[in-house]
Formats: structure tokens, sequence, C-alpha cells
């Protein structure tokens, strides 16, 4: 029966703080009552005085309490014993508790600093992962979420949510009127997954970890979101990866609710087509960070049965690019004369859907500065690649896509030989000169003013930063090369850390091209919006229509003082749709490198041969 009962005080003892407080509770209970009892048995008279047994129970417990009740105690010396008793015994009984309490409330905050309550939201996002592009994602959320009264950010990662938070604190800042919450907890694991609340959750972004394999990790996590029972609708799912022969498996796990990305291929053709319009790089940030302007999608009813030619200045505060149709299908500057539907949506550019308002009179288009636009038939280029990774490959096989026949690419860098996998090219002829891009003698030696086009690549042999700083020795060389050459060639560069991009400016670089920065501005936007994916791959897809940066003299009379207006209707007699221009002088001036979108169609506006206009086209 002892061991039972040592086995039982023992079970009921780990149970934690709340059994700690009940078996003391019960001691001092006993305790009150034994006093109170042996009084009334031992100095009866006493008892008597001060209200016989119920009262002496009363002040057994005040004494139990309280030790500095005692010193108005008077009586026979049995009761003042046993009142002694009383006060000993409610010091121990009192101070085990003060330390119960104390240990209790210790432990309770250790284990909400450690992340693992669940949390109680609605209509939030979730962030599953850990990187660094998890402050690019939270800035992006915060700032979309401006206009929202309240809105939840959730974080579920496996690290330390102090070190989170602090992470957070020290690189994204105030977060406004955006709650972030951090849990530590497995993602793949569905009871971790609990503590964000995903079921209620408006939308969710998986991220990959900076590990050897990300796309398994990614493909995983998808995987566990799937084999949740979602009660109320599964909320939208967007994801990357790294390498595209894992999309369809990622997508295929990620189910019909998840967007799935190829960062891979999204590096790639923005390298290409940078290389063809300098400046691409700097226009796709703008419309992809919260900051500037975006791509939002309305019913317009007072719209329907215009052409979409027509509505190009129907706004007084945003450009149509488009239109969604009821089916889901995307139309990114379709023909002039398409006729907007009554369960179309109209795709508008605009810096916040609060400020988009229809025009109360069409804005006046100057005809006399209309040009008349010179057509400018291709010819065969040369490229200089310098520097080598594992995109390489699909990167010259793309740029064989756009080039004329006749065309030459030469590589170089400290990487084997690249022209026996580069065999099957069509329009472009390459060369190999094995070298250090940072020596020099190196680049003296390539001739290089003889090339049209340079890209720079982030050689994937060294640590990203170490990459980035061989990068930037590069871009010195090739600047400080150019300006004795009389500028014949524009460089295009791949930065890993946007943070080197500020630095790199002294190079004057034309375009700099941050993937890991803007995928993680790509994911954030198809958190808010879904249905963006289709716009932004039509946008990067060379057999739609996409973003040029083309002369302005092929639209507006250089030097003429003109309205936005009257170079959107220039374009819009060309098939295209103008979005903004990019000012030559402020070509190597950040934060936004001259690029203006969605200018004001009526403010005095004067465009000169140098500058360019930025425009959505097929060709």
């Amino acid at each position: 029966m002892r061991d039972r009962f040592r086995y039982w005080f023992d079970t009921t003892m780990a149970r934690g703080t709340p059994a700690l407080i009940g078996w003391l509770g019960l001691a001092s209970g006993v305790l009150i009552l034994t006093v109170a009892t042996l009084a009334v048995l031992i100095s009866p008279g006493d008892s008597d005085r001060h209200g016989h047994w119920a009262g002496v129970a009363w002040r057994s417990m005040l004494r139990t309490l309280d030790a500095g009740t005692m010193g108005d105690d008077e009586g026979s010396g049995p009761f003042l014993a046993l009142m002694l008793a009383a006060t000993v015994g409610g010091l121990l009984i009192v101070s085990a508790l003060i330390g119960v309490l104390t240990t209790g409330l210790e432990a309770k905050l250790t284990e909400l600093r450690k992340g693992r309550s669940k949390i109680v939201e609605r209509d939030h996002t979730v962030v599953l992962g850990w990187s660094d592009q998890v402050f690019t994602v939270i800035a992006e959320l915060v700032e979309a979420n401006q206009s929202r009264r309240r809105s939840t950010v959730a974080i579920l990662a496996d690290h330390d949510k102090v070190e989170m938070e602090d992470a957070l604190r020290a690189r994204v800042g105030d977060t406004g009127r955006t709650r972030v919450v951090c849990r530590r907890g497995n993602p793949l694991k569905v009871a971790d997954l609990e503590l964000v609340s995903p079921g209620t959750a408006r939308s969710i972004v998986v991220l990959a970890p900076p590990v050897a394999d990300p796309d398994t990790h990614v493909i995983k996590v998808l995987l566990s979101l799937g084999t949740r029972v979602w009660d109320d609708g599964r909320p939208h799912v967007v994801a990357a990866v790294q390498d595209g022969t894992n999309l369809p498996a990622a997508r295929l796990a990620g189910g019909p609710s998840a967007r799935v990305i190829d960062a891979d291929d999204i590096a790639i053709r923005l390298i290409v087509q940078s290389h063809r319009q300098s400046g691409l790089s700097q226009v796709c940030s703008d419309l992809l960070d919260f900051k500037g302007h975006e791509f939002y999608m309305r019913t317009e009813p007072s719209l329907v049965g215009t052409a979409y030619g027509d509505a190009l200045l129907a706004y007084e505060l945003g450009i149509p690019v488009g239109l969604r149709r009821p089916d889901g299908g995307v139309l990114v500057n379709p023909p002039m004369d398409t006729v907007i539907a009554a369960d179309d949506e109209v795709i508008v550019l605009a810096e916040d859907d609060l400020l988009i308002r229809r025009a109360r009179e069409r804005p006046a288009v100057v005809e006399a500065a209309i040009a008349t636009a010179v057509r400018r038939d291709p010819a065969p280029a040369r490229t200089l690649v310098i520097g080598w990774n594992h995109r390489a490959p699909k990167i010259i096989r793309l740029l064989d896509e756009f080039v004329e026949a006749g065309s030459g690419l030469t590589v170089t860098g400290l990487c084997e030989d690249p022209r026996d996998d580069l065999e099957d090219l069509r329009n472009l002829t390459i060369d190999f000169v094995p070298g250090d891009p940072t020596v020099r003698a190196t680049l003296e030696g390539l001739d290089v003013g003889t090339y049209q086009h340079v890209v720079v690549l982030s050689d994937e042999a060294f640590e990203p930063h170490l990459a980035d700083a061989r990068t930037l020795v590069t871009l010195l060389h090739l600047r400080d090369m150019e300006e004795s050459l009389g500028d014949p060639y524009s460089i295009v560069s791949e930065i890993n850390d946007d943070a080197n991009r500020e630095v790199a400016q002294v190079t004057k670089a034309d375009d700099f091209v941050v993937s890991a920065k803007l995928i993680s501005l790509m994911l954030t936007q198809l958190s808010e919006n879904r249905h963006l994916y289709d716009v932004f791959f039509d946008l990067l897809d060379p057999a739609g229509s996409e973003i040029y940066l083309k002369p302005a003299a092929d639209y507006v009379t250089p030097g003429a003082v003109v309205g936005f207006a009257t170079v959107i209707e220039a374009a819009r007699r060309r098939g295209e749709t103008a979005i903004g221009h990019r000012l030559r002088e402020r070509f190597h001036r950040p934060p936004d490198y001259g690029v203006v979108l969605n200018p004001d169609k009526s403010a005095p506006l004067t465009l000169s041969a140098d500058d360019r206009v930025i425009v959505i086209a097929e060709d």
C-alpha cells in the first residue's frame, strides 16, 4: 500500500504546477482544520472566547496566510502554541506556493517563447519556411496591407521563435498595422501546421530553405498540405522550385489550388530579355513591388461594349493593360478592337486599387507631336557571356531563339568548354575563351569593343557574397574599358544579394537582375491575387506580348511638350500599350533608375531621343 500510495503521489506531482498548487491547498486545509480542532479540545476556554471552532478555524487560516496576524493573540500557553504552529506551517506553505507559482510562470513564459501555442486568426497569410526570402516577403505583405485596418502574417519554421522575431525587427523594421506572429515547428508535420491555423488562412506561401536540395523540401511541404482535411475550403498556396524538372511533381503535390512557379525559368527569361531590353529588370521590380505600381483586376460596367483601345484613356489614375475573361483566360495587350464584355475584368496598372477612378473627360492628345515609327530591320549581333552557372546553357539556348542568324556569342570564365553541349544551336556561333574575368588582361584580350551586348553571370563556383564581389570587379573593368571605347555595348549583370545593387551602381551597368528578390516579390503578389500568375507568365513568354523599352522618338517628337496621353495614343496606333517611360539622365540613379510607370496623363512631359517608352507589345 505504501508503494502504491507513493506511485500515485509521484504521478500527481508530475502533472506540473496545477497539481502542486492542489497539494499545497490540501496541506493548508489540513493544517487549519487540525489546529482549530486541537484548540477546541486542549483549550476550550480560549476557543469559546474566539468564536468556538468556526472562529478558531478562521483565525488559524489568517495566521497561516499572514504571519503578522499572530502579534495580537491572547490566551493560554497551549492556545498560543497552536497559533504559533499554524503561523510556522503557513510560512512554509506560502513560501512553497510562491516558489511553485514563480516556477510555473517561468515555465509558461519559456513555453510561449518557444512558439508552440496555436494562433486563432482568420483571413491571414501563412508563411512556411525560413530563408533570406522571408524578409522581402514580409516587407511586401506589410506594404500590401497598409489599406487594411488589421492584418496578420503567421510564420512557421524550425527556428527559434525569439531569433526569428529579432531578425525580422532588424531587417524589416516597423510592420505598422500588420501583426507578424512566429511559431516554431516543422512544416512537414501536420500537427505543427495547426499552430498557424492554415484552415482559416487567406493564402499560404511556401519558401525554399537554404539547403542542398530545396525543391525536395518544397514538394514535401506541398504534400503535407495536401494530406490535411480542409473544413472551410482550402486557401490558395504559392511556392517556387529552383529546378524546372521538379515543376510537374511540385504542381501534382500542390493540387489545383496551388500556384508553383519555376524560379530558374523566370530568372533565365529575365536575363535574356534584359539583355535585349536594358532596364527591364527594374520595370519588373516596380511591377512586382507593392511600393510601386501593381496590376489590379476589376469589373467596369461603364466600359462594357467599349473597344480595348478606346479604354486606354478611360482612367484618370491607371492604365488598362489587358482583360480577364470569365473562363479565367487572360489577354494581355489584346487587339485594339477587342470589345469589353459584361463579365470581363479589366486588368489595370495602378499605384493602389483605391486610387483607380474613371476620368471625367478624356485627356488631350497632341496630334502634331505623334511621330512615325522608324522600322529597324534586325541584324546579327555579338554577345559576350562572362561567368558560368547551371542556368547558362538555358540562357544561351533562349538567346538563340531571339537573335538573328549569323549572330555570335563568346563565353569566358573559369569553366570548362561548353560548346560540346551546345552543338544544336541554329542562329548562334559560340566561341570559348578560358580565363579569370576579374583580371583586366583577360577582358582586354577579348576585344570587348566588338560586342553589342555583355552578360555577366554569377559564378556558382564561389559563395554568393564572393561571387557578387567578383561580379563587381568585372563590372568595374568593363565600365572603365567602355568609357575609353565610346560606349559600344550594353551590360546586364546577375546579382545574388539585392543589398549589393546600390553598391554596384558605381559600375553604371545598364541593368541588374536580382533573381532571388524578384521571385520573392512574385510569390507575394500571387499570395494576394493568384490570378496574376497568368498575367506575369504572359509577359515573360516570348510567344505573347512582352515588355519593351523602345526609343521615345518612335512615339513622339523629341523635345515636344506633351502629356503621357499622347504617348498612349501613339502606342495604340501601333497595337501597343504604353505603361511608362525611362529617362536617360536618371538611368543610374536609385531608387527608380529612371523608370516611371503610370505617369500623370495630362502633366507636361518632354522626352528626348535617348529616353525610352515602356510598352507592352508582341515585338
